[in-house]
């Protein structure tokens, strides 16, 4: 009975009054489920975070109770999601500032819009932990003001928020300018010098893996440099130097920047980490003449990082998808494709540059025709799913191709119900081609039927509209809880069944 409430918690044609009785006696999960309603009302919204505490939160965050609705003393928590939408009230945060619970208080620290005072009481927090949320987000003046405050996890937020000034950016990078942190996370906890054993067993150790300070808080530190590498904000010539640095984390930092200059660019390529080399091969700042040299990078992730970039030449991307896994997607450069681009890609004699284009929706129908009936299986999975397909040239991409299409053919919008129809009863059975139909909107109750004979097409043919309402009603007495769910949550359920399930309160 749970999962038959969470699933008609779920059912989009549940009506009101149902709604009413079902979070009358709603538990925790069965409130997960309303909360999420679309339809769900104010009146609604407030009975069920009475019946459910737990519930108060995420329905602030949906908007669905409002200030009036909340007495922060007493719903802390719901109080903090609503400041966290700009919908509390600003008497709020001058009580909340000074809540006993660490944790609240941090929740506080990361809300837009705090008044002066408030942010004062925040910034001189007795725990480190407020005082570094409230860095992470805080203005640029109170940026400024928290980047010199001893303690270096303090200092490390600074460095991560993107409000901060690119000078002090900059100072945070080398400590030039900057009094010299007095404590950190591992020496306020442990005598140094001291290094975190990553495989550390303590059960009460909360310090991160590797953590390290012999007095000058040495991780924290480095911790405090990556995160200002990373930070767009950060003046590109602060970060230059680093681009020889020996520890590999920061180096990976700065390959991401698409600021760098080509020397640094051309450095970085050489890097002997394979991640690094990945991250500068997606870097829109590289110039062509590297991106020619990252294609013959030996690592796989570097080349199918490449493939990602935007600017990556056609005749380079091309080249890369002869002998990179790719996967099927639409590559930004193809998705930019001038329309003579893309009918030279159509028409190239290499079909790793049909299969490229072939992932485009928007192509003309002389071109997707044209790709329908390619010769390469690879071409025509991508082409397969395209709108506008008529039911002829879909059964003749079967025809050619048989089950290495047949998923793909499935997922064609335009697929008709016979064509779904005949497609589970072709051999061998392709299961993800079940799987794909089970949720086909134009899926029919034969063809649902028969997904139900797969195990995992089966919970999604449970929630088809299509499904016959007898059928449905058999499924939520079914040994997967899964499929339970799926199936109270069909639109289709008759209302009287709906209301035959619910408990009266």
């Amino acid at each position: 009975m749970h999962h038959v409430l969470c699933g008609l918690a779920a059912n989009e044609s549940l009506p009101s009054e149902l709604v009413d009785r079902l979070i009358a006696v709603a538990d925790a999960d069965i409130a997960v489920e309303l909360a999420q309603r679309t339809d769900l009302s104010r009146a609604q919204a407030v009975a069920l975070a009475a019946r459910v505490e737990e519930s108060a939160v995420p329905l602030a965050y949906a908007g669905l109770l409002t200030a009036d609705d909340v007495d922060p003393a007493t719903r802390p928590d719901v109080a903090l999601a609503l400041l966290a939408e700009c919908a509390g009230r600003e008497e709020w945060t001058r009580v909340l500032a000074e809540d006993p619970d660490v944790e609240r208080r941090e929740k506080l620290a990361a809300c837009p819009g705090l008044q002066p005072d408030v942010v004062e009481i925040l910034a001189t927090d007795p725990d480190v932990r407020v005082v570094a949320e409230l860095a992470s987000w805080t203005s640029p003046e109170t940026a400024t003001r928290l980047a010199g405050h001893p303690h270096a996890e303090v200092r490390r937020a600074v460095a991560a928020n993107e409000a901060t000034p690119p000078a002090v950016l900059a100072a945070l990078l080398t400590g030039e300018g900057l009094p010299p942190a007095q404590r950190c996370l591992v020496c306020e906890r442990e005598q140094v010098p001291f290094t975190h054993d990553p495989q550390c067993s303590r059960p009460d150790c909360a310090l991160p893996s590797g953590a390290s300070c012999a007095g000058s808080h040495e991780s924290s530190t480095h911790e405090t440099q990556r995160m200002a590498l990373r930070n767009p904000a950060t003046p590109t010539q602060a970060v230059l130097s680093f681009v020889e640095h020996p520890s590999l984390l920061l180096r990976w930092a700065l390959a991401a920047r698409p600021d760098l200059p080509p020397k640094v660019c051309a450095r970085l390529a050489s890097d002997p980490n394979p991640g690094v080399r990945a991250d500068l091969a997606g870097n829109p700042a590289i110039e062509e003449a590297l991106v020619r040299v990252l294609a013959s990078d030996r690592d796989h992730e570097v080349r199918r990082r490449l493939a990602h970039n935007p600017l990556v030449p056609l005749e380079v991307l091309t080249d890369l998808a002869r002998a990179t896994r790719i996967g099927a997607t639409l590559l930004p450069r193809i998705a930019s494709a001038s329309p003579d681009e893309v009918e030279k890609l159509a028409a190239s004699p290499n079909p790793a540059a049909r299969m490229l284009v072939a992932q485009r929706r928007d192509l003309s129908p002389v071109l997707r025709d044209a790709l329908a009936a390619d010769s390469d299986a690879k071409v025509v999975k991508s082409i397969a799913p395209h709108p506008g397909l008529s039911e002829g040239r879909l059964r003749a991409m079967l025809e050619r191709h048989g089950a290495r299409v047949a998923a793909q053919v499935a997922a064609n919008p335009d697929a008709t119900p016979a064509l779904l129809e005949a497609l589970t009863r072709q051999g061998p059975p392709v299961p993800r081609a079940f799987r794909v139909i089970a949720g086909h909107r134009n899926a029919s109750p034969p063809a649902l039927l028969a997904c139900l004979a797969d195990a995992r097409a089966r919970p999604v043919a449970a929630g088809h509209a299509a499904l016959p309402p007898s059928v449905t009603e058999e499924l939520l007495n079914d040994a997967d809880w899964r499929v339970v769910e799926a199936a109270a949550a069909n639109s289709s359920l008759p209302s009287d069944v709906m209301s035959d399930l619910i408990p009266r309160p």
